[in-house]
């Protein structure tokens, strides 16, 4: 029975490895591992379908140890046995052990003086957080790496790879794909590279022959395969950041009604990624010091999402839309951050004040620094006055509150107070 074209494209080095460049990449670590023959046991961590299994397979065929594959949570004390004899007689075997997470304590204790020993390279394969799920004795003995969603650009490499390749992908197929169907296939997929290889075959080998001798893919043979619907077929191919740009500006403006509309747009295309993501800007960028305690809601919310998966991650993302809809919006805090970068970008920056520069050195004393510095926690209600901005732009001002909220009504008053009092310091002397 031939495997899915997933398993057969797995990469047979680091080269080969889509995305997860962060680890892979040159000089980065587990490239430097590999090169420098000092592999350790590790853990990768990160959604489904992201590269875990493939890096595994990509470290042992750049090695050329022993590769085998075992689960957690299905796979016996035996079956570790097995790989253990066999490290005995190779010397090394790169264990890639899925859901590592559900590692029981017996088949733990059995593999520990393994792992201790170096015989058996363990690669722990889970979707969830190893700081939280699993031992600390295989977490002590492992180096734990984020393995992160891919790109559409990652996957659409992956795609095209696989139309070429003649001897494991899909090359020997006479295979059109049409643009907007690619483009479908790599966002639908939510950066789950398996179910994009999975989806991509089944449309070609469910598709039959046009009368040109070619297997014509379109957008609705890929919509079918996938399951998911694209946002819609519009010529240019921008639906899709229009109705992620509309997402916002319906937040922004406040608008339930449109906002859900647009959210359900994107949940229906299955752009978990990108919901999530945009969320966690608008929070930070439209709502910001409106009302703080929302944003670190949208944080939750996004986990939650991300934990979920669709279609229950729907839940909490309606929930902390309505949330984001009607609560105080403000925008000071980006604008505060953009006029402070455009000052830096414009060249005014100039030297830090001695008195604020590091004194934690021997030296610093004959070099000024430090000298003169007031520690504002010995001054009544710690406000103190000293210069803190360079003399180049000293008298430079960035934040300008908005009060539209509880919480930035009380900055502003703070802020007013300080500025007041800075005036009356001055006038006094």
């Amino acid at each position: 029975m031939q495997k899915p074209l997933a398993y057969r494209m797995r990469p047979r080095n680091l080269d080969e490895v889509v995305g997860q460049q962060h680890l892979v990449g040159p000089g980065k670590i587990i490239r430097r591992m590999v090169e420098a023959r000092m592999l350790s046991s590790m853990i990768l961590y990160g959604p489904p379908g992201t590269g875990k299994t493939s890096i595994a397979s990509a470290i042992a065929g750049s090695t050329n140890y022993a590769f085998r594959l075992l689960n957690a949570a299905t796979d016996t004390k035996k079956d570790l046995q097995i790989v253990a004899e066999e490290a005995k007689m190779s010397g090394t075997v790169i264990l890639l052990l899925d859901e590592v997470h559900r590692l029981d304590k017996t088949k733990q204790d059995f593999l520990l003086p393994h792992l201790e020993s170096g015989r058996i390279i363990m690669i722990g394969a889970t979707t969830e957080n190893p700081y939280i799920t699993i031992n600390p004795a295989i977490r002590s003995r492992s180096q734990i790496f984020e393995v992160k969603p891919l790109t559409e650009t990652d996957i659409q490499k992956a795609i095209k790879e696989a139309l070429t390749d003649n001897e494991r992908g899909l090359g020997e197929f006479p295979v059109v794909l049409e643009e907007k169907a690619l483009q479908h296939l790599s966002r639908a997929t939510n950066g789950d590279l398996r179910s994009a290889l999975n989806g991509l075959e089944l449309a070609v080998k469910s598709t039959p022959e046009n009368q040109e001798k070619k297997i014509e893919i379109t957008l609705s043979i890929i919509e079918e395969c996938v399951q998911r619907k694209a946002l819609t077929h519009d010529k240019n191919g921008d639906a899709h950041y229009d109705v992620i740009s509309a997402f916002q500006k319906s937040i922004r403006g406040s608008d339930v009604d449109a906002a859900l509309h647009y959210l359900a747009r994107l949940v229906e295309a299955g752009d978990l990624p990108i919901i999530c993501r945009r969320l966690m800007v608008i929070a930070y960028e439209d709502i910001g010091l409106g009302n703080p305690p929302a944003a670190a809601r949208t944080i939750t919310a996004v986990q939650a999402a991300e934990k979920l998966g669709f279609p229950e991650a729907r839940i909490p993302l309606a929930s902390v839309v309505i949330d984001l809809c009607l609560s105080p919006k403000s925008n000071s805090a980006i604008s505060a951050i953009d006029a402070a970068l455009a000052d830096i970008r414009e060249g005014k920056a100039g030297d830090v004040p001695d008195h604020l520069r590091d004194s934690h050195y021997s030296g610093a004393k004959e070099l000024n620094r430090g000298i003169g510095y007031k520690y504002p926690h010995n001054f009544e209600n710690a406000w103190v006055d000293q210069q803190y901005l360079p003399d180049k732009i000293k008298n430079a001002h960035y934040y300008e509150p908005i009060d539209t909220g509880k919480y930035e009504q009380a900055l502003h008053q703070q802020h007013q107070r300080i500025q007041e009092w800075k005036k009356n310091k001055k006038t006094t002397e």
